[in-house]
């Protein structure tokens, strides 16, 4: 069998894979603690239940234009109005199949190979796999301070003539992180002069904590939606907790627009329709369940935060939104795919290595779950990384046995 050198070069999901591990565990009746999760819990939010309900009631589920239901996009207007700060027009939106897919689209409409995308450390661990399928290279910027926000100067170090973009995903997966609005300030000039795509990947931008507030890009330049560099990618999947529904969108200029749209109907045609009438029912029903998905997250960040202090040797940056934090436990080995594997099968608790996300030596931690959940899974890993607890403990009837890293 004969596989693309492409192909080849593309990694597999380390999130995915533990999954998979975590899910045959549970199947086999083992009592697995998921802290890698990136979906709230709770069901969708009944207008988009009702509205996806009422259209297959109709029977009349066909294609839909390519670039998205007129009535989605309209929602989609107004929510960039809303909380953006900007009037966009329908030619400036295009609705896919998941954020993730408007986010293929774009790299696969701007980039030639070998041209290059500036990364965040962290990032999202698709973005480097997505920038290596359009034949261009991913080039990592890595904060030199410790913290997982990069410098302007930072950034400007690894510009160069075949730079073509610049992603940013702020708050941050893995990290939590809020970029500063001074560096996204910064970050909106320098695009602007230097003719760089800035893409904002903002589908945690209302998930965030503390009275803080993730800017829009859009109010540090002067330039319209056809002049300006910026793209914002967003979606329903985690706001709304739609991670199924696979809805996402951008916004941008016209041209380019048209072509993610020529890229689009050569794949997928267009997103479900089922699908998009239940995200038009999310943006335009009642936006209460929001304010309380963020107070429950942030209560379990919270949470969190309280338990890892009872973890010698772990260091933390508290985040500032999202679903996520990114400990540093290098204390106890540089390999963070073998320290996950290491408590999923001895401790049996679900976490995800940072490596994928540019950050060996770190876990990413979900507190997605329960407030019970995320304690009795940091409790098992303080047992599991404690030289000095004893080597058995009981979970219910099961026993688990640790051998010492």
């Amino acid at each position: 069998m004969s596989i693309s050198h492409l192909a080849q070069t593309i990694g597999e999901s380390a999130t995915l894979k533990l999954n998979e591990e975590a899910a045959n565990l549970r199947a086999r009746g083992e009592p697995v603690i998921h802290l890698g999760g990136g979906e709230p819990k709770g069901p969708a939010p009944m207008a988009a239940i009702l509205a996806s309900a009422t259209k297959l009631s109709t029977g009349e589920v066909k294609y839909a234009p390519t670039d998205g239901l007129p009535s989605l996009k309209k929602a989609i207007i107004r929510y960039t109005e809303e909380h953006y700060g900007r009037h966009v027009a329908p030619d400036n939106v295009i609705a896919s199949t998941g954020a993730k897919q408007a986010l293929f689209n774009l790299l696969f409409s701007i980039l030639n190979p070998q041209e290059e995308v500036i990364l965040l450390a962290p990032y999202w661990v698709s973005y480097p796999e997505m920038v290596k399928m359009m034949y261009a290279n991913p080039v990592i910027v890595t904060p030199e301070d410790g913290s997982f926000v990069p410098t302007l100067a930072e950034i400007e170090q690894c510009v160069g003539s075949y730079t073509k973009a610049i992603i940013v995903n702020s708050p941050n997966n893995p990290s939590g992180v809020l970029y500063p609005e001074s560096l996204i300030a910064e970050l909106v000039d320098f695009c602007e002069r230097r003719g760089i795509y800035l893409i904002m990947d903002d589908i945690y931008h209302q998930l965030v904590f503390d009275g803080k507030r993730a800017p829009s890009p859009y109010q540090f330049t002067d330039r319209d939606i056809e002049d300006t560099h910026i793209v914002v990618i967003n979606g329903v999947s985690k706001l709304y907790g739609m991670t199924g529904f696979r809805i996402g969108w951008a916004i941008a200029n016209r041209r380019l627009v048209e072509v993610m749209g020529n890229v689009q109907v050569q794949t997928t045609s267009c997103p479900s329709v089922v699908s998009q009438v239940a995200a038009e029912g999310a943006l335009t029903g009642v936006q209460s369940g929001v304010e309380n998905l963020r107070l429950t997250i942030q209560n379990n960040r919270d949470v969190m935060l309280q338990e890892l202090m009872s973890l010698s040797g772990v260091r933390l940056i508290p985040p500032d939104g999202t679903f996520y934090c990114l400990p540093d436990f290098r204390t106890y080995g540089q390999s963070s795919i073998e320290l996950a594997t290491f408590l999923l099968n001895k401790a049996l608790v679900v976490t995800v290595p940072g490596q994928p996300f540019g950050m060996e030596g770190h876990l990413r931690l979900s507190y997605t779950g329960t407030v019970k959940e995320i304690k009795e899974g940091i409790k098992r890993i303080k047992w599991a990384l404690d030289p000095n607890a004893p080597n058995e403990i009981y979970i219910g009837d099961r026993k688990l046995v640790r051998d010492w890293l």
